[in-house]
């Protein structure tokens, strides 16, 4: 299993094959609604790869004017839950928070998650909303 920022096109396309494999065909998100304004050439990708075929995913962009990074999407495929993959996608994700020069990660995890964000060091800072009209989400931070 390799861990890599994906800079290429390529890269960039096999995060969006698991986001579209694990989340839109799963929970029926049409297109439109999982890619948002944010994902294009200029979006972080980390992408975790199988030889060369495309397992995970999260993405980085910065907020609160570049002070803190906010880690989304982040996705496993199902067949390789389970296998310490995801906290290695998130480890992966702070190191490069880190390497941008940024202290603050910063994610919206949906409720039924945030245990396994809580075991990484994460901790609620907000309360419930509801993420479009898919997922109820808990804000949650963590200083790097």
């Amino acid at each position: 299993m390799e861990i890599i920022r994906a800079t290429e096109t390529w890269q960039m396309a096999g995060a969006w094959y698991v986001r579209v494999q694990a989340m839109a065909k799963k929970h029926h998100i049409t297109l439109d609604r999982e890619f948002d304004a944010l994902d294009g050439p200029d979006m972080r990708y980390i992408l975790a790869l199988d030889g060369d075929f495309p397992v995970g995913t999260a993405r980085l962009y910065p907020i609160e004017g570049g002070q803190s990074m906010m880690i989304g999407r982040v996705v496993v495929l199902p067949e390789y839950r389970h296998k310490g993959l995801g906290s290695a996608i998130m480890a992966a994700c702070e190191d490069w928070i880190k390497d941008l020069g940024c202290r603050t990660a910063v994610l919206e995890s949906r409720d039924n998650k945030t245990e396994f964000y809580a075991r990484l060091g994460y901790t609620i800072t907000g309360d419930a909303f509801i993420d479009g009209d898919t997922f109820r989400c808990i804000r949650m931070e963590k200083t790097l």
